[in-house]
Order: C-alpha cells, then sequence, then structure tokens
C-alpha cells in the first residue's frame, strides 16, 4: 500500500550544454542587442578584444562595480563576479523567467567606433554560455570617400571616459610669451586641467619676415623636472605663414597626479624653431 500510494518523484531538468561563441558588437544602433544566455549554476566570462573602460559598466542603465554576493532589497539579479581590462564575469542570482532580460553595457576605453558594447541577458532552458569572445568590427564604409561627420560630444561622455571627476576641469591664465630671436610668441591664454590630463589653448603668431611655421609637437616641464610629452592640436591650417596667427592646443594624455601644477610649454615645429611659454598654471592663484 506504501509502494502504491506513492507520489512520483519530478525528474531533476537535464544540465544545460555550455557553449564558448563569438558575439559580435552592433555597429547600427537599430539593430537588437545580442543575447548572452545565463545561467544561477556557472558564471559567464565575456573576453573583450581591448581595454574597456571599467568605471563605465552598467546593467539595465545603471552603473555596476563588483557584487560577489547578491546585495538584499537592492532587487539586482545580475551579480557582477569580476570586471579586469578586458573582461567581465557575470553570473544571476537565480536563473532568469521566461521573457526576463537585463541589458549589461561597458564602453571601449580608446574610444573608436563602435565605442560600446551592449548585451541583453537571458536564460535558455538548454544553453548557457560559458564564455563569450566579443568581436568588435569596424563599421561599414561609407559608399561616399568623404568621412561622415562625427557627432559632438556629450557631457556624460567626459564622466564615462574618466576624462572628468569628482573635482571637475580647473581652470587657469597663460600669460603672453615671446621669442625675438625666433620670431614667435603668444597672445593671452587658458589652460585646463581634468582627471588624468591637461590642455593649454594659446594662439601662436609668427612675424613677419620669417619662414612659414608648422608647430608639430609640445612638450609641458614641471618645475620639478618632470618632462611630459603633448599632442599638438590645431584649429584651420597648421602652417602659419609670416605675420600670421593660427590657434594652438597642446594636449597630455597623461598626467600624474604628483607631478605639480605649474609648468613651462615649449611648442616645437619646422625649421627648429620652438616657442617656450612659462609659468603655465593649471588652477587660479597656483604658485
Amino acid at each position: 500500500m506504501l509502494l502504491g500510494g506513492a507520489a512520483p518523484r519530478a525528474e531533476a531538468a537535464p544540465p544545460r550544454t555550455k557553449r564558448e561563441r563569438p558575439v559580435a558588437v552592433v555597429v547600427n544602433p537599430a539593430e537588437p542587442l545580442p543575447e548572452i544566455r545565463v545561467e544561477a549554476a556557472a558564471p559567464t566570462l565575456l573576453f573583450f578584444p581591448t581595454t574597456v573602460a571599467e568605471s563605465t559598466l552598467t546593467v539595465d542603465e545603471k552603473p555596476r562595480t563588483i557584487d560577489t554576493a547578491a546585495v538584499p532589497g537592492d532587487g539586482s539579479r545580475i551579480r557582477v563576479l569580476d570586471v579586469g581590462k578586458r573582461s567581465i564575469i557575470v553570473q544571476p542570482v537565480e536563473d532568469l523567467r521566461a521573457g526576463e532580460r537585463h541589458e549589461l553595457a561597458v564602453f571601449f576605453a580608446d574610444g573608436r567606433a563602435p565605442a560600446r558594447a551592449a548585451f541583453v541577458l537571458v536564460t535558455d532552458p538548454a544553453e548557457a554560455d560559458a564564455r563569450i569572445d566579443v568581436e568588435r568590427r569596424e563599421p561599414p564604409t561609407a559608399a561616399c570617400p568623404a568621412e561622415a561627420p562625427r557627432p559632438p560630444p556629450r557631457p556624460e561622455d567626459f564622466v564615462l571616459l574618466g576624462y572628468v571627476d569628482e573635482k571637475g576641469v580647473r581652470r587657469g591664465a597663460v600669460r603672453p610669451a615671446k621669442d625675438d630671436a625666433l620670431g614667435l610668441e603668444s597672445g593671452q591664454g587658458s589652460s585646463y586641467r581634468g582627471a588624468t590630463w591637461a590642455l593649454v589653448d594659446v594662439v601662436i603668431v609668427n612675424s613677419a619676415g620669417q619662414q612659414p611655421w608648422t608647430p608639430r609637437e609640445a612638450i609641458f616641464r614641471g618645475k620639478r623636472g618632470a618632462t611630459l610629452p603633448a599632442r599638438v592640436v590645431t584649429v584651420g591650417n597648421g602652417e602659419i605663414a609670416p605675420g600670421a596667427s593660427l590657434r594652438v592646443l597642446a594636449v597630455a594624455d597623461t598626467l600624474p597626479a604628483s607631478v605639480g601644477e605649474v609648468f613651462a610649454l615649449e611648442v616645437r615645429g619646422s625649421g627648429g624653431r620652438s616657442l617656450v611659454i612659462p609659468g603655465v598654471r593649471f588652477t587660479e592663484g597656483d604658485q
């Protein structure tokens, strides 16, 4: 009687088939996001072809950091187990319900297109992704040889890419400089300093009677002997004709916090001629 009246046991669901596969980042915003199949039984590794900006990681558009244990009451169903230079490991707290979808996104550190990698996390009853090799394909080449205009940067881009931190952007004044022997001078300018970068914006004049001059490289020299290479960005034609002027920006992409606040800026150019702008300060009142 006991055997005859025993209720049959439900059979356990078979384990999901583990997959390792490539997944391409969408280039066209109109395309649907690729799906990543996750499960509570095992984590999923996403491996990227280049460095990602770790601070830009979001799940359902909310910033996320490493979360090895679910936080009670936060409503999150996705745990971020690890974030590396080129990898992210995720795992749901429990298998996601049918139709439940969560968006995971991160920006690439180099800013090239496609700049953002985004995926939809789902649970499949038969398969789970153990490893995803993210592919970053180049956008299709336009039929027109002219390069399509890039969209203007947005305020959030500066924060997400780490160009601006809690200290914001500090601004200072740059005094005029002149070198009669080399026939170069600069007017009043501005300096800016962000989280890890510095920039000087000046107008340089090439004296009449001189040869045309093209600025090509720049160097910041700190009072303590630090030397920082800088990129030169010009507005308009890069060559300055005799008696003409040109707006020149010197940009240091890497700026250690300990390098100090006061610099001399040397802008080097064609013909062995250069202009040194002393006393560049990145905040008002620096001594």
